[in-house]
């Protein structure tokens, strides 16, 4: 019993424990049973340097079959490796050689047993073991011969728990969203204020790519400087002159608002800055719908992109304002090409409790889509963190849903709470994170200073997506 939970079974103790050469006899068997993974041929990619796409593309396969690792007796010669040291002889067993012949390969989801066999005992504690792999066909897919120096003390140790390995591709979903965008025009964009070279870069970077033809807006003198301290070639490209970022922003709201450009870029100013102007009576870009800011986070460990509403516009919405926030995420994720948008609004607990507001407005959100007051997306909530992501936890809490386990987006009670889980994401769980406003007459692309290159450029294909998917609806 456990000493904190009396109740609880405790799992006994087990052990690795060799067979010395005094103990062994001809005719002495052991064997091990593994199934071929994908998570197996990339941790041999990753280990090995092994790009070979004969071996990991399969494509150019043209089957599921992974050739290389057994072709060149990687994953087979470590079965039997680990049977040799682990089991027979043992622990303490020397490796005198190994020779294997390759009969067929391997493909994703075989199951091989491996099983060796005391052949001969000979002096000084040689012994020669006959190894083999069958597949579940009972076809033999390796064999061969193993002489080793089997170990003459007796070793009984703890069997140590190997950690949990989880590989995982950096930026694939950023690399499906930029490949959308390859049919499309670029889209004619202001880019306020780009005085510093991540912002200057970035939006040349975008240009290059096909996904915006830049505007800059800005003091002239320090664009320049800027470029050409950065090695950057601006022939061709429009610069408006404005002495300093709040001139800049107003000018940019202005070629916005009479539709000279199709979407605003924020540069080397803050965030506050462009949305003052964006609001401001006189330049105003205004909609009936509030404007409010999304996360598009690539997040490695998550099997989609994960949108997260509203981190950086507003701080404490009330109800009707999250009904804006929950259409601008849900028409957002439809230009992304998710049909029915999965969207669980969050709060700490998945019951609605008076004491907790949150859960109250999540319960209103979600009549609020039964009315038809919110089109498009599934909503559920609210829903706890863990129950809106993980189909494990939604199962222990047996909770009944279509969102729960597999949300596409997340829409948080506040922007503090907004705003430390999309950092936690990255800074935590290794995501990327693009970022958009929606809900003004044109999108506005927010980057930061520590966004990688492929996150400004998802910031940018964003808003291609969006002004090009609304060209298509209006048409």
């Amino acid at each position: 019993m456990s000493a904190l939970n009396p109740d609880a079974a405790v799992a006994p103790m087990q052990y690795i424990e060799n067979k010395t050469y005094d103990a062994i006899t001809v005719g002495d068997i052991a064997t091990l049973t593994r199934t071929l993974k994908p998570q197996d041929i990339e941790l041999f990619s990753v280990m090995s340097g092994d790009v070979n796409p004969a071996h990991v593309d399969a494509d150019y396969a043209k089957t599921d079959i992974f050739h290389g690792v057994i072709a060149h007796g990687v994953w087979g010669g470590a079965l039997i490796s680990a049977v040799l040291g682990t089991e027979l002889p043992g622990p303490g067993t020397i490796f005198l050689n190994q020779r294997l012949k390759f009969v067929l390969p391997v493909g994703l989801g075989d199951t091989v047993t491996v099983r060796v066999e005391v052949t001969d005992k000979q002096d000084k504690g040689h012994v020669k073991l006959a190894c083999s792999c069958l597949n579940q066909h009972d076809k033999v897919v390796i064999e061969g011969v193993a002489p080793v120096i089997a170990p003459s003390e007796k070793v009984r140790r703890p069997r140590v728990v190997l950690p949990e390995v989880h590989l995982h591709t950096q930026r694939a979903q950023y690399a499906r969203l930029l490949a959308a965008t390859d049919p499309l025009d670029p889209i004619r964009t202001g880019v306020v204020h780009p005085c510093d070279s991540a912002s200057l870069t970035s939006a040349l970077e975008a240009a290059r790519q096909g996904i915006i033809i830049p505007v800059l807006i800005g003091p002239k003198v320090r664009i320049e400087a800027v470029a050409s301290a950065a090695g950057r070639d601006l022939d061709g490209i429009d610069i408006i002159n404005a002495p300093h970022s709040h001139a800049a922003a107003a000018a940019a709201v202005a070629l916005a608002r009479t539709g000279e450009v199709a979407a605003l870029m924020k540069g080397a100013l803050h965030t506050d800055e462009i949305m003052e102007a964006v609001v401001d009576p006189a330049y105003s870009l205004r909609t009936e719908r509030r404007m409010s800011h999304i996360y598009v986070l690539d997040v490695p460990i998550y099997p989609k992109q994960l949108l997260i509403t509203d981190a950086a516009i507003n701080i404490a919405p009330y109800l009707a304002i999250k009904r804006d926030i929950v259409q601008n995420v849900i028409d957002l994720a439809r230009t992304l090409g998710i049909n029915l948008p999965k969207v669980a609004i969050l709060s700490a607990v998945e019951t609605v409790t008076p004491r907790i507001a949150s859960t109250l407005g999540a319960a209103a959100l979600c009549k609020m889509a039964d009315r038809g007051q919110i089109t498009g997306g599934l909503l559920d909530g609210p829903l706890a963190f863990d129950n809106a992501i993980s189909p494990a936890a939604e199962a222990v809490k047996g909770i009944v849903s279509d969102v729960a386990g597999i949300a596409d987006q997340l829409v948080a009670p506040d922007l503090e709470s907004a705003n430390m889980m999309a950092k936690q994401q990255i800074y935590l769980a290794g995501a990327n994170a693009a970022g958009i406003v929606l809900g003004a007459q044109v999108p506005i692309i927010l980057t930061s200073r520590a966004d990688s290159r492929v996150a400004r450029l998802a910031s940018c294909a964003l808003a291609q997506l969006f002004v090009s998917h609304r060209a298509q609806e209006a048409s």
